[in-house]
């Protein structure tokens, strides 16, 4: 696929290192001709140096025979008058555009075929709002994920010593939790990927992938992992965009406290939030975080756009006797060092917020992709088309399906029943099937499975 992407900053470059690997042809546009020197320095891909909305520069970028524009520039104008000028000038097929206002998320007629004609607009601020506001219901988990409009979840624990399964090979799971199905997809340990066979044992330490209803997943966890107790206190690093979206999340369920360092940005934000306390000052300071009874705290989450500060408030706020921290980290180098020790996640945003994208990208009836272990693995749900003959899974076992080592079928939603998959489980057309794939060079090959053969089209 010939892909153009606008921006070349950390969504538009993680996009283009996701893209890459798959095999797509991809251009890279952005007005900073030293950041583009740097993707291409390990890319394998064209830059183009100049502005996103301007024909010209759409031109040399290979516009006009493009099948997917995705404009994730900073500017949300730039954006939605690129994606115009693909729709009207160049007949790009189909485009996606960032967008953050919400003058601009919040009206159809501006995003729409009169408008500025756009097939997808991602907010990432809020996606990654979304991803924060799930890791607060569920404290226990590393990372929380929906499929089938929330019927089906994806948690990611770590598993405790003295936990009811550690120790025990994975097929007691059905002694331990007998009311509900449930399947282990995969486990991580370190960075080796288990691949969870009936006599696989689960250790103290492992990474372990669940997929089960949502109703059960509660239960489902407390075999894997100790429940905290609820979270009741939380108290937000950084009252920009991610941090204002936050307490407004938050608040109404909550005891929230923010922490901004601009004044003139803690007034705004105090205009826009309801019962969230705003407080001027630098979260790395050990006097203020103090005297606002950061040891009381339940959970700490540091979203300012600083890593470095982020990084720091966490470590200072754990040590300070915060439960649980949550620290935004944009450099994904950063987040493999530090998440595990004093900080219990560190979260990429522009891998919790390319998922959305993905599934506009992937092959096939793709209705969701969330990205895993910060890009090294993928689960996505797909809907099966055709027949026995024309696809590779309409009306075959799941044992009679050639997935790649590494991927698994987890669950089948059909209509409104949840079928956790087994060996013998049948998949039907339209069934949509939620596959784990632990490495992502295998997604090629899952994608062809839910292609039909020309014969079916």
């Amino acid at each position: 696929m010939k892909i153009v992407i606008l921006g070349a900053g950390q969504v538009g470059s993680t996009v283009a290192e996701s893209l890459v690997s798959e095999r797509n042809d991809i251009t890279v546009v952005d007005i900073d001709a030293q950041r583009l020197r740097m993707l291409a320095d390990r890319l394998d891909l064209r830059t183009v140096t100049g502005h996103a909305a301007h024909p010209s520069v759409l031109r040399e970028a290979g516009i006009e025979d493009t099948d997917l524009l995705i404009a994730v520039t900073q500017s949300d104008e730039t954006n939605l008058v690129a994606c115009r000028l693909a729709s009207r000038l160049f007949n790009v097929p189909r485009r996606i555009a960032r967008v953050r206002a919400a003058d601009f998320l919040d009206n159809e007629a501006v995003l729409g075929r009169e408008g500025f004609d756009v097939d997808l607009a991602i907010c990432p601020e809020q996606v990654l709002t979304d991803y924060l506001v799930k890791l607060v219901e569920f404290p226990e988990a590393l990372q929380v994920l929906d499929f089938a409009g929330g019927r089906v979840s994806l948690v990611a624990v770590r598993a405790f010593e003295g936990g009811p399964l550690v120790g025990h090979p994975i097929r007691d799971i059905r002694r331990h939790i007998p009311a509900s199905d449930v399947r282990i997809v995969a486990i991580f340990r370190g960075n080796r990927a288990v691949m969870p066979e009936g006599d696989t044992v689960i250790e103290a330490g492992d990474e372990v992938f669940c997929l089960a209803a949502s109703t059960d997943i509660r239960r489902v966890m407390r075999e894997l992992r100790r429940l905290d107790r609820p979270v009741k206190r939380i108290m937000i690093a950084g009252g920009g965009n991610i941090g204002q979206r936050l307490a407004r999340a938050l608040e109404r369920d909550y005891v929230v406290k923010v922490i901004e360092h601009n004044k003139r940005r803690c007034e705004v934000l105090a205009e826009r939030v309801e019962r969230a306390l705003v407080l001027s000052g630098d979260a790395t300071d050990e006097e203020l975080l103090a005297e606002e009874a950061v040891a009381d705290m339940d959970l700490f989450i540091a979203v300012t756009n600083d890593d470095e500060n982020n990084i720091m408030s966490s470590l200072l706020a754990k040590r300070m006797g915060a439960r649980r921290v949550v620290t935004l980290i944009n450099r994904r180098s950063y987040v493999d060092l530090v998440q595990g020790e004093r900080i219990d996640i560190a979260i990429s945003p522009a891998q919790a917020t390319i998922g959305r994208l993905l599934a506009h990208v992937r092959r096939g009836d793709v209705v969701a992709v969330h990205s895993l272990r910060r890009g090294a693995a993928e689960a996505l749900e797909a809907v099966v088309h055709g027949d026995r003959e024309s696809s590779g899974l309409a009306g075959r076992r799941v044992e009679e399906v050639e997935l790649p080592h590494g991927a698994r079928i987890g669950a089948l939603v059909r209509g409104e029943q949840v079928l956790m998959a087994h060996h013998d489980t049948r998949i039907e057309p339209e069934d949509h099937v939620i596959v784990f794939v632990a490495d992502k060079r295998d997604l090629a090959r899952v994608e062809r499975l839910f292609q039909v053969s020309p014969r079916y089209l």
